[in-house]
């Protein structure tokens, strides 16, 4: 997961996989080397949070209407979340 410490969206997401006991390893693009460079490269702008499941680069929100739990939840494989 991508992230930064200042990024509302990331916490939600971080709190997400959490309570769903999803293990991931968090990049913050603040200080981690080249990470965001990497979200730039991959995604065409410096959007955070991205997730990368099985190599495809995923952003689980949606301006305006937040955190995408439904679609997330599916993609991971975890069932419905409310």
């Amino acid at each position: 997961m991508y992230s930064a410490s200042w990024c509302p969206d990331c916490r939600v997401a971080k709190r997400f996989l959490e309570k769903h006991k999803i293990s991931f390893r968090e990049m913050n693009i603040e200080i981690t080397p080249g990470a965001a460079e990497e979200v730039i490269r991959n995604v065409g702008k410096r959007a955070i949070p991205q997730f990368v499941i099985d190599g495809k680069w995923v952003q689980p929100y949606r301006p305006g209407e937040g955190f995408l739990y439904e679609e997330m939840s599916e993609l991971l494989g975890i069932g419905r979340s409310a």
